[in-house]
């Protein structure tokens, strides 16, 4: 409508305009012989030429007015997590190997209680413990690291003995006597006599503690293989010994939790202590042998 009203108002000023110019020419003779309805229509070519020009210039210098941002949808999108290849299936860890490191040497009895006594005032608890320390020194060049249940004249308890023993892992336990009988000069190697397990402990579930005087029932087996590698060894160093081992209820050995024997050296009754002396080195040897051997069959996990 407005734009309309402005072409109206211009028509009748170029009108206007025209008729004055041609009347103004006729007076004063400027354009003598030009129509002045020629004129006129010039005019209005020339503002209708300015009008078409001005408008695309007035059109630029109006402010556009920007367009709303779309509408987001407000549908939450779930992040995607990246896919790990697939792994190959890892291997199960083997399980830890078990070694033999330690040996645990018992030289029986001890203080007051001497053990066996010959009619040379011999004593037991005496001889072992010199057997002890000789072993001990045959053990370690092989490697071992010894405990020794008692260092001097002490006399620990049948349960603190064991005891010692129990607190380790990788171990075996020897305990060293001389007897009072016996042919002089030879060797007995005892292990453990078969152990009837109470039902209520035969019955309970794997790895719950067994009675503390049946703590030798799981070893039975290790502990008689241990016995047979010492026994062989004796009767090779010691004319008369068996080579075949022997079972008892051995008191001491019953309540270890470790494949388990003891040795007994014949005996107390020889006139002249130097040949029970003399026995000490081969019976050192002996034993750090037989364990050497033992650690191969302990370690692979065999009987």
């Amino acid at each position: 409508m407005r734009r309309t009203t402005e072409l109206f108002l211009l028509a009748r000023i170029q009108h206007n305009f025209a008729w004055s110019v041609s009347q103004d020419l006729y007076d004063s003779g400027i354009l003598v012989g030009v129509p002045s309805k020629t004129i006129g229509l010039l005019f209005i070519w020339m503002i209708a030429v300015a009008q078409v020009f001005a408008a695309p210039a007035q059109s630029t210098q109006t402010p556009t007015t920007p367009a709303p941002p779309a509408q987001q949808s407000t549908v939450p999108v779930t992040p995607q997590t990246p896919t790990n290849p697939a792994q190959p299936g890892a291997e199960q860890p083997p399980p830890p190997q078990k070694s033999l490191v330690l040996v645990v040497l018992d030289p029986a009895h001890g203080g007051a209680d001497t053990g066996a006594r010959g009619l040379s005032g011999l004593a037991e608890s005496e001889l072992v413990l010199s057997y002890a320390r000789l072993a001990r020194i045959s053990l370690e060049a092989q490697g071992m690291h010894v405990i020794l249940t008692r260092q001097a004249n002490e006399d620990p308890s049948f349960d603190d003995r064991s005891r010692i023993a129990n607190a380790q892992r990788g171990g075996v336990f020897i305990t060293l006597h001389v007897s009072s009988t016996g042919q002089p000069g030879t060797v007995r190697v005892y292990s453990q006599s078969q152990m009837a397990l109470p039902q209520n402990s035969a019955s309970a579930p794997r790895g719950s503690l067994l009675p503390w005087d049946r703590a030798q029932f799981k070893f039975i087996d290790q502990s008689r293989r241990l016995a047979e590698l010492i026994q062989i060894q004796m009767a090779q160093r010691f004319h008369g010994s068996s080579e075949i081992p022997f079972e008892a209820p051995v008191r001491q050995l019953r309540t270890v939790g470790a494949p388990a024997v003891a040795i007994e050296i014949s005996s107390v009754s020889v006139p002249n202590r130097a040949m029970l002396d003399q026995m000490g080195p081969g019976l050192a040897d002996g034993i750090a042998r037989a364990v050497v051997a033992f650690r191969t069959i302990y370690e692979a996990g065999g009987k």
